[in-house]
Formats: C-alpha cells, sequence, structure tokens
C-alpha cells in the first residue's frame, strides 16, 4: 500500500508537469520532474524535498510537487519551519514573475495571491491533520485516565464503605459479645448451681467462638500479639531516629494489664503522628506517672517551629483513640493552648480487667473457644 501511494504522489504531479500548454524554459520541464522523482525523501527530510522544488518553482513548472512536499511540511515540522517555508515558497517565484514581466501592480498582487495560496493551503492543511490527530489521541488519553479515576473513586468508596461496616459491627456487636463472654464467666465463678455453671460457660464459649468468626469474616483476626505497654520503650526510639526531639520519664513502676498496656500504647503512638504532622520541629515530653491507682500518661508537646498550614477536614485519630481509652474504663483530654502548644492527658486504670485476652475486641489471636473453661 505505501509503495503504491509513492507511485501515485511520483507520477500524478510528473503527469500534470508533462501536460503543461506553456513552458517558460527550456529547462523547466527537467527540474520539476526531477522534483517529483525526488518527493519520496519528504518521508524523511520534509524540508530537503521542499527546497528541491524551488528549481522548479523558478522554471515556472514546479507547483504540482511543491504542493505536496508543503503538505508534509505542515504535517511534520514546527510553526516557524513552516511560515518559513511558506513565505519562501510565496515570495520567490512571485518576485521572479513579476520581475521578468514586468507585471502591473493589479497583477502582481494576484500573483503573490496565488503564490501564498498554493503554499499556504496544502501547509495549513497539513498541520490542521496534525492537530487533529494529536487532539484525538490526548482527548483518547483523557477518557481513559478519567475512566480509571472514576474505577478507582469507586474501588476507594467500595473500600472505605466495607472498612466503615467492618469497624461498625466490630466496635458495636464485639462489644455486646464481650459483655456475654464476660458476664458468662462471672456468673460460672459466683454460682454453686452446677447445671447453671455449665450453661454459663458454654454461653461464654459461644460468646467466645462468634468473636473468633467475626474477626475471621472481617480480616481482623491478628496473627501477632498488638504492641502494649513494653513496646513504648521502642516506640521512643523510632520517633526519636525519625528526627523527633522526645524527653521520656516513666515513673509508672510495674506494668499495667494488658488491655491498658496496649491503650497506653496507642495514646503515645497518635501523639507522636500527630506531632510529625502538625507541630514540626516541636520538643515532645512523654510522662507516665502512677497517681490515685491510675496511670496517667501526659504528653506536651512545644509550639512548632515552622509554620504548617491547618489541615482542610479535622482527623479522625482523636475520636478513635478516645474510644479506645472509655472502653478499658479510663479517659482522655486533650488540650490546645494559646502559645501553639498542645497537650494530651489520659487516666487509665490499674487494676485487673474483667476482659481477658481472648475475649478483648482490640485484636490478639482468639485461642480455640472449646477449650475456655
Amino acid at each position: 500500500m505505501v509503495i503504491f501511494l509513492e507511485f501515485l504522489v511520483v507520477t500524478v504531479p510528473a503527469a500534470m508537469v508533462l501536460m503543461a500548454d506553456y513552458v517558460p524554459y527550456t529547462w523547466s520541464i527537467p527540474t520539476a520532474l526531477a522534483a517529483c522523482l525526488l518527493l519520496p525523501l519528504r518521508r524523511w527530510r520534509p524540508w530537503t524535498a521542499a527546497l528541491l522544488c524551488l528549481p522548479g518553482l523558478i522554471g515556472g513548472l514546479g507547483w504540482p510537487p511543491t504542493v505536496i512536499a508543503m503538505y508534509r511540511i505542515g504535517r511534520k515540522t514546527p510553526v516557524p519551519v513552516m511560515i518559513t517555508w511558506v513565505a519562501v515558497a510565496t515570495i520567490l517565484p512571485s518576485t521572479l514573475v513579476v520581475v521578468t514581466q514586468a507585471l502591473p501592480p493589479s497583477a502582481a498582487l494576484l500573483t503573490f495571491a496565488f503564490s501564498l495560496f498554493m503554499s499556504g493551503a496544502p501547509t495549513a492543511l497539513g498541520a490542521l491533520i496534525t492537530t487533529r490527530r494529536e487532539l484525538t489521541a490526548s482527548l483518547a488519553e483523557a477518557s481513559r485516565a478519567r475512566t480509571a479515576e472514576l474505577q478507582a473513586r469507586e474501588d476507594g468508596a467500595r473500600a472505605s464503605e466495607r472498612a466503615r461496616i467492618a469497624r461498625e459491627i466490630h466496635d458495636a456487636v464485639g462489644h455486646h459479645a464481650t459483655l456475654i463472654a464476660v458476664e458468662s464467666a462471672a456468673l460460672a465463678a459466683t454460682t454453686d448451681d452446677t447445671k447453671t455453671r455449665d450453661t454459663a460457660l458454654r454461653l461464654r464459649a459461644l460468646a467466645k467462638e462468634a468473636l473468633a468468626e467475626m474477626r475471621a469474616a472481617l480480616g481482623l483476626l491478628n496473627t501477632e500479639p498488638t504492641p502494649g505497654f513494653e513496646g513504648i520503650q521502642s516506640l521512643i526510639d523510632r520517633a526519636r531516629s525519625a528526627g523527633l526531639t522526645v524527653r521520656y520519664e516513666d515513673q509508672s513502676g510495674a506494668p499495667p494489664p494488658p488491655a491498658t498496656g496496649r491503650a497506653v500504647y496507642r495514646v503515645i503512638q497518635e501523639a507522636l503522628t500527630n506531632v510529625t504532622k502538625h507541630a514540626p520541629g516541636a520538643e515532645v515530653q512523654v510522662r507516665l506517672s502512677k497517681q490515685d491507682g491510675h496511670l496517667h500518661v501526659s504528653i506536651v508537646n512545644d509550639p512548632p517551629t515552622t509554620h504548617v498550614p491547618p489541615p482542610d477536614q479535622g482527623g479522625h485519630g482523636l475520636h478513635g483513640l478516645r474510644e479506645r481509652v472509655t472502653l478499658v474504663g479510663g479517659t482522655l483530654t486533650t488540650t490546645p493552648r494559646p502559645d501553639g502548644s498542645f497537650a494530651l492527658d489520659a487516666n487509665l486504670p490499674t487494676g485487673p480487667s474483667k476482659v481477658d485476652t481472648d475475649d478483648s475486641t482490640f485484636g490478639g489471636s482468639a485461642r480455640n473457644p472449646a477449650n475456655a473453661q
């Protein structure tokens, strides 16, 4: 197909040259035919093909190959090159005709207009086709990007909705199932009736089995232990290695129960994360102490050393943290200060937890409920 097209590109302009009624010079036909034969060069060197058409234009019969060469100029060259070649193809032959034939102003104007049309029209057509193809490709790419973006948004919305539903089920159903397990264990431990004790233990086992199945269904069953009180020092060390200045003081004495220890870990983790995001460069003081049978966690950060724009939307970290602290029987207080510093205080119980590791909905691996006697 390409060979046939190139054959037409050469033969059609050559035939038009040979059919000319008026031959200005003896060398007009040879130069025009040479330009026709060299037209395939335009595929690789458009400006070279146009340059080789100039002798034919000067000879008066070079317009057929020049039109094709100028079309290629419009297709494959930048705008400055197009304008240059249109000006050359317009001025050179027109000036030669006007000077040699001493044309009057009106005829000279028509000659220049004809040359401008013959050189500018194919160039503009080539540029228009190239622009149209580029625009079509850009629109297709934009359409693909828009489709991908919509798909990503839909996937994200589905994932967010699934996560929200999972959290609602985990928090609500898990909370009640945990209470059922705890109350059943308490009933089994306090009753003297054997039948009642067996029924309470079966009820506790069923509640724990429901918790385990719920965790597995929601993807919340953890195979590794949740970080607790023993991981606080490693958390502080990681924050320091990341460039955060942290002063850590632990006067809490004996480690608290596991549920409380996990809550303390999450409180410090969330506080350090917020300082990193909202108060870069600020020094942080983390202090643990025992007060009135409760573990007191005090985290205070200085004002940020660099300006940080306020977030567009409030995060949910502190809200979820307050729920976690409340669930283990504690309280959480946050206090933004006028100077730009921020204080976070948590009070958590240090006594034995009514919720053991197996019954807790915070995570951890659930053992076989059949063995929980």
